[in-house]
Formats: C-alpha cells, structure tokens, sequence
C-alpha cells in the first residue's frame, strides 16, 4: 500500500437534471485526474443529476414539474450510467468517489459509490437520513451505511454533507481507522445572507474538524451554481434572491485540520489537488485518538448497530443493491 499518493476534489457544476450530460462531465473529469496523475478522484454529493435545489425554493406545489425529471435522471446502480462511469474508471485507473441521487424503483437515495480502479465497487452507501426538506425527496439507510473499508489506499470511508453534523456517525467511523475520508457536500450558494449554517463557512469548518477529529485526510468536493442552475430552478425574483452564482468551495484537510492545496475560485470549475503521506496520521494520532487512547470507554460508549436491515427478508437472501460484473457482456446502452 503507497503512503503517499495525489488526491483531487471535483468542484463543478453538474448539468442539472441531465444524467446523460453529467455522466459524460463526469468522465471527462476522470481524465483529466488521470492526467494529473491522480490516484483518487471525489465527487460532490447527488452529482448527478445535481442537488435538488428546488426543495428549498418554493412551496411543495411548485416542485411537482422537477419531481418526475428527477426520478427520470437519477441512476440505478446497475444501469448504464453508473456502468458508463465504472468502465471510465477500469480505463483511466484513478479510484473514484462517486456522489448520486440512487434511485432503487420507486424511491431515490442520496448516496455514495467508491469505484476501484479496476472498476469493482469498494463501498456502496446511502446517507442515513436526509436532511429536512431533503426527506420529503429520499428514503433513509441504517447503520450498515457506517462504514469504513480497506483498499490499497488505505482505510477510506465517506459521508454527506450534514451527516458531518451527526457526532455519533463521525464517531461511527472514527472507531474504524478511517485514514481518508469523502466529505460530499452540495453547493453552498443557497439563502446566504439569510441561514448562515447552510453556508460555506460554517460547513467547511465541521469538514476541516472532521479531520482533526478523526486524525485523517478529509476530500471535501463541492458544486458549482452557476446561471443555467438559476435558470433551471429560479422562476421568480423571490427565489432568484434565495440563490447565489459560484460558491464552489471544494477542500482538502490534513489530520492535523491543516489545507492542502490551492483552493480554486468559488466561480471556478475544475480539481482541487492536493499529495498526501498517511505516516503524518501517526503524528497527529499520537496527540490525540479519539477512538483509541484518548478514549475514556469508562465515561462514555458508542452503542453501533451496523446490521443491514430491510423491509423484506427472504431466508440466505444477502441484501442488495448488486453492481453488474464489468466482464459480463454490457447491455448496447451501457456507454454514454
């Protein structure tokens, strides 16, 4: 395993309720991080097919027209979008954390997809529970979403945006050696001025706390709001002024909280670069581990029930969602 290695965080725009024009934007940004000599690549929450900006804008009526275009250009992890991506990934070799609105039928998820380079899936999770306005779009997850894995880049783990602001998720995966963690957030250009914890500063200091915290590398990509996103979602004056150009503010954070790399313009679109050793974990660990011995078991425990639930059980059933072997012959739709 290489304890050193070049990280990136996508700071974009995604094109807005347009999977197949994300997916492709989506691929392009895998090459280019390849020709940075990237080793791992991350994606901003619900990326494609963008962050449903609308649930915030109006009453619930006027969300009807984006509902159905929503569900239409959000993935399942088994069709060609997310197979276009994963092959895209098998031919430029960069590990890739990928951010999504899942949809599994009749029900969507914002969720998180670690692709290997070879194209396999390391981790496939959905956040626990959307937050407010959120959960009248996505269904939640359970504890088996807590979850850290083991690649050959280390222990790397991920959560969205305000499960950041949850303390017993964060320690959740802290207790599991997290060395590189995927903090995906959405665009912070709603109602600033008006609800400051929505807000860029506020976030990207529960990211960079995240990180010394946890004693780890933290990737916080992030999305671009730019005027095709005003024009999509903004049919008024009133919600023109809840929405605000740019805001881009995709980060990279050592264990010891300290930036890394050159962040780039709020309006910017592009990667945010950063190298990083994980032998400086040791470093940071040794002043403090939260989850190990600067732990005071005694005093206080964290109760963790990581069992995968579900509303059917079938007896020797595992539960889903299943990716599709890449070495299976794809269905003619599976590239865009």
């Amino acid at each position: 395993m290489p304890t050193t290695y070049r990280v990136a965080a996508v700071q974009a725009e995604p094109v807005w309720l347009d999977a197949d024009a994300t997916v492709e934007k989506t691929i392009g940004l895998l090459e280019e991080a390849a020709a940075q000599d990237v080793a791992l690549v991350a994606f901003p929450e619900t990326w494609i097919p963008g962050y449903p900006l609308f649930l915030w804008l109006g009453p619930v009526a006027g969300q009807m027209p984006y509902i159905a275009r929503y569900h239409a250009n959000s993935p399942t992890v088994d069709g060609k979008h997310i197979t276009a991506i994963r092959q895209a990934v098998r031919r430029t070799g960069v590990t890739v954390a990928l951010g999504y609105s899942e949809k599994d039928h009749g029900s969507l998820y914002i969720s998180q997809t670690l692709i290997s380079p070879d194209g396999g899936v390391l981790l496939h999770r959905r956040k626990l529970k959307p937050t407010h306005v959120e959960r009248s779009l996505f269904g939640e997850s359970d504890g088996s979403h807590l979850k850290v894995v083991d690649t050959p880049l280390g222990r790397l783990g991920a959560l969205n945006c305000w499960e950041h602001l949850q303390p017993l998720n964060k320690y959740a995966m802290y207790a599991q050696h997290e060395q590189v963690h995927i903090a995906s957030w959405p665009a912070f250009g709603l109602y600033k001025g008006i609800a400051y914890a929505l807000g860029a500063e506020a976030n990207l200091a529960a990211t960079q706390t995240y990180a010394l915290e946890g004693g780890c590398f933290v990737i916080a990509p992030t999305q671009v709001i730019g005027e095709h996103c005003i024009e999509t979602f903004a049919t008024t004056d009133e919600q023109r002024a809840l929405l605000t150009a740019g805001a881009g503010s995709s980060r990279i954070y050592g264990p010891d909280g300290s930036p890394l790399g050159k962040p780039l313009d709020e309006h910017a679109e592009g990667l945010l670069v950063a190298d990083i050793d994980l032998s400086l974990i040791d470093l940071a660990k040794n002043a403090a581990d939260p989850a190990g011995h600067y732990a005071k078991a005694d005093a206080t425990r964290l109760l963790l029930d990581d069992r995968p639930k579900s509303a059917v059980v079938r007896p020797g059933e595992t539960p889903g969602p299943y990716f599709p072997d890449l070495d299976e012959p794809a269905p003619e739709d599976a590239t865009v």
